[in-house]
């Protein structure tokens, strides 16, 4: 059966569901297909024993109740992307929530006829998504589950946190706003009292957390996108923003080119296959680390500071591996 069948009976299996039952002609003008295609659909769904009726005093076809599921007025696409998505994601179930979409994707697909969900079941088999590592929260289950409570419930936190910057354990009250996941790991944004500001932190770096009866408001004007600012991932350093120009070569010009990598990034292809990357951050640090993982093959023409911070840890690097290489113990 092809994907846009599949897609299609979804699709008609809420319609038919919905109100007091449809038309041939209507199903038609909706799924954009013949009377006669539909014709062969509704006997595909009778094959597959969907309790199909029809009305001949006014010509329409329905499905009694919500026989499999409430109408959710999908899109083919929709419909296919929740199943396909949530399966794929919901394999690693070492994070929170994707575990939990995996199982509603199996709700999802069990709801469907037999011979319609084999259908699915080999589609859906048929697209596979790998993620990349990340930071599996197995010691930060609870915590993980104990933020998402506070900020439901808008209660402060007390935490004891493994800071990466400051290089010792801390503790602080938090107001915790929002639960963010990013690129490998969950971050928890909120008002901490100990540097009496917003930050960020690590999940897996809080190592103890005690909810508290204090509540708190999360500001009107907060949000996660206006807190970034230009970060290139999750650090806007303070001061103004940077405008940064990266010249790729040929090797690697198309590949970076065909990512989105920033929301403010601009690529200018060059005559010679080479690929100038234009941006503007909210600090240097993170990026250059993104610029040292492409070698030799991208050069910092703009801004000097961020050309000598990418040359000092070159520098750094080259030094590492002109010394004699440790012996194995």
């Amino acid at each position: 059966m092809s994907l846009s069948k599949i897609s299609r009976l979804i699709q008609l299996i809420g319609l038919l569901q919905a109100g007091k039952g449809a038309t041939a002609g209507s199903l038609a003008k909706h799924c954009q297909v013949s009377r006669r295609t539909i014709f062969r659909d509704l006997e595909v769904l009778r094959r597959a024993r969907v309790p199909l009726l029809y009305d001949g005093a006014v010509g329409a076809y329905r499905i009694p109740g919500t026989y499999f599921l409430p109408p959710t007025h999908f899109t083919t696409e929709e419909a296919l992307a929740v199943l396909v998505l949530c399966r794929e994601m919901g394999r690693d179930r070492s994070l929170p929530l994707y575990g939990a979409a995996q199982a509603a994707a199996i709700k999802l697909e069990s709801s469907l006829p037999a011979p319609l969900r084999e259908d699915v079941r080999e589609l859906s088999a048929a697209v596979q998504i790998r993620l990349e590592p990340n930071c599996p929260l197995v010691e930060q289950r609870d915590i993980y589950h104990q933020l998402l409570h506070s900020i439901t419930a808008r209660r402060q936190v007390r935490i004891q946190y493994d800071s990466f910057s400051e290089e010792r354990l801390i503790e602080t009250r938090l107001s915790p706003y929002r639960l963010l996941f990013s690129r490998r790991s969950w971050y928890v944004i909120g008002r901490s009292s100990l540097h009496r500001e917003i930050r960020t932190f690590n999940v897996s770096r809080v190592r103890r957390l005690e909810c508290l009866d204090d509540t708190f408001h999360t500001p009107r004007s907060f949000s996660v996108e206006r807190y970034l600012g230009n970060a290139w991932h999750l650090i806007a350093e303070p001061g103004p923003d940077f405008h940064v120009v990266v010249r790729f070569e040929r090797l690697v010009a198309r590949n970076v080119a065909e990512v989105e990598w920033h929301k403010t990034q601009r690529c200018e292809p060059r005559d010679d296959g080479r690929m100038d990357f234009v941006v503007t951050v909210s600090g240097l640090n993170e990026i250059s680390w993104w610029i040292l993982g492409y070698g030799d093959q991208a050069e910092v023409l703009q801004p000097q500071a961020l050309r000598e911070l990418v040359r000092q840890r070159a520098t750094r690097m080259v030094e590492l591996y002109d010394k004699p290489r440790a012996e194995h113990t």
